[in-house]
């Protein structure tokens, strides 16, 4: 990636910094909190210890990874503005968890996403479910966040990427072993670096923006600069000749895909959900509109960095940083190109806050995939009467097994072009099932446990036909976006299912296991107020991009 001016003494001292405080801070929870019998209730979910700025930092620290700096900066590079459409529909999508997810899980005591399939349908969902959320915990969102990670710090620090790799995970295992409590609160920390680092590096790319162009250093001239010279990088909405149509489908990010997607991560996902599961709903709900606000900032701090190196780029600048040794332009090398231009000491900051995400994220994955294993496989199949000390033990030793898998399957990634887009494809073959079993077992009694089976089974058949089928027959059959993909599936999946339990006449007497209650949905004018907030300023925003 051409000469790159690496960390110098200052960068390393503001990183030991933020590493000592990070693991003392962490220390200091895990001894404060521990009991002295270790409750798998308080490992795996920090029960009722969480308070609601803690909820709302941890579902952000774990959601931001190296995949929004370095794979959102890329789409920014690449098509602009409008890959924030998966940050801004999120921070509606928390609104609508926080209303109709989170009080059914909490007024059903649910702490893992397959203890409420086996609830409300049946053990074998449940458990065809586990396996599926655990490979894909493991080997697409384990793997390519360590991926990124390595890429990123090893572009930034010139340390190797295997060293990378191996350190990462060490870091991250560490964090992860303390519990739930521990990642909860180092999690706040995080957010407060990772936040802090990512608006001094947007500053910065848009002072160079300003510079290049004869303004000196002026963040908001180097703003109104990269809209007046790149205004197709500005439209939210694209329309079927944009070459980046197929990521980014029209009015599907607004009805379709974007929000299955966005549903299905923020409503149906255990190292997401998991945060709040431990605490009482006010808690919760004001901890997720938290989170949503956070969300409106991402796209500051990850998506406008990629756009002004897009335009330094055209402008003659990074023409060796950008372009790989076969001559391709590489949209995910914007973001640590432009770290590398900062400042001794700022780039430390930045440095700090790219780890930040990557541990944090890795710390709240390795901590779902150790709950879902622990609880929902080993204590069902292999010991059902476990006990506590022996829940932890098995979960710890589950966060090792599946950091030590993904540091190996992360180096085949190497060939990605923008990692960020193929996460999201490649998440999106089980998210239709997923959302369908999960809202049809919410709100329809009528609902099968053969209905969700069948869900289940079929929602990554459907997805590959449907991806690969074009390629099969020579293109006669139509190539649609994956965010359409989804949409087709999801609908399929929720019509099959409505037939399936109206034509099971037997089941139609089976008792109802999960408890609704209409006065669950009810919420407080605080939180209306801040929703009515959030909903404006997408309103806004959407307007003003369109």
């Amino acid at each position: 990636m051409g000469t790159m001016n690496k960390l110098q003494l200052a960068d390393y001292a503001v990183f030991l910094l933020y590493f000592v405080i990070v693991s003392g801070y962490g220390l200091y929870i895990y001894y404060r909190k521990k009991a002295k019998n270790p409750d798998s209730k308080a490992f795996f979910l920090a029960e009722g210890s969480l308070t609601w700025w803690a909820i709302g930092a941890s579902l952000i620290a774990s959601n931001i990874s190296a995949e929004h700096f370095i794979g959102m900066s890329g789409s920014g590079f690449a098509l602009g503005l409008a890959i924030s459409t998966y940050e801004w529909m999120a921070a509606a999508t928390l609104i609508i968890v926080a209303v109709f997810f989170i009080p059914v899980y909490l007024k059903n005591k649910i702490y893992t996403m397959p203890q409420f399939l086996s609830q409300r349908y049946n053990d074998t969902v449940s458990t065809i479910m586990a396996i599926f959320w655990l490979l894909v915990y493991v080997f697409v969102n384990l793997t390519s966040i360590i991926y990124l990670g390595a890429l990123a710090i090893t572009s930034i620090s010139g340390i190797s990427f295997e060293v990378c790799i191996a350190g990462l995970a060490i870091f991250s295992i560490v964090v992860t072993l303390g519990g739930m409590k521990v990642i909860g609160y180092t999690d706040v920390i995080q957010v407060a670096v990772l936040i802090l680092g990512g608006l001094v590096t947007t500053y910065l790319s848009l002072n160079l923006v300003s510079n290049h162009f004869g303004y000196g250093e002026n963040a908001l001239k180097g703003l109104q600069l990269i809209r007046e010279k790149v205004p197709s990088h500005f439209h939210m909405i694209f329309n079927s000749s944009n070459p980046y149509y197929r990521d980014l489908p029209g009015l599907s990010v607004l009805v379709g895909g974007m929000w299955i997607n966005n549903l299905n991560y923020w409503g149906c996902n255990q190292y997401i959900i998991q945060r709040a599961l431990g605490a009482d709903l006010n808690t919760a709900r004001s901890g997720i509109l938290f989170a949503a606000f956070l969300k409106l900032l991402v796209p500051v701090i990850a998506v406008l960095p990629g756009i002004a190196a897009y335009v330094l780029y055209q402008n003659g600048m990074f023409q060796t940083e950008m372009v790989d040794a076969a001559g391709t332009v590489k949209p995910d090398h914007a973001y640590p190109t432009l770290l590398n231009l900062l400042p001794s000491g700022l780039k430390g900051l930045a440095f700090a806050a790219l780890t930040a995400a990557i541990v944090a994220s890795l710390a709240g994955k390795a901590n779902s995939i150790a709950t879902i294993f622990s609880l929902d496989i080993y204590k069902k199949f292999f010991r059902k009467n476990a006990t506590e000390k022996q829940l932890v033990l098995t979960g710890r030793w589950t966060v090792i097994i599946a950091m030590l898998l993904a540091c190996l399957v992360a180096p085949a990634l190497r060939s990605l072009d923008q990692a960020y887009q193929f996460i999201q494809e490649y998440v999106g073959f089980i998210s239709p099932g997923v959302l369908a079993i999960f809202i049809l077992g919410f709100f329809w009694k009528r609902t099968t446990s053969a209905a969700a089976l069948a869900a289940a089974l079929l929602t990554i058949p459907l997805s590959t036909i449907l991806k690969f089928l074009p390629a099969w027959t020579d293109g006669h059959f139509p190539d649609y976006p994956f965010l359409d993909r989804m949409s087709i599936v999801f609908v399929f999946l929720i019509v099959l299912m409505i037939l399936m339990s109206l034509l099971d006449r037997k089941s139609n007497d089976q008792p109802r296991v999960i408890q609704i209650d209409p006065t669950l949905f009810r919420f407080s004018s605080a939180f209306a107020v801040g929703s009515v907030l959030i909903l404006g300023i997408l309103t806004a925003l959407y307007t003003v991009f369109w």
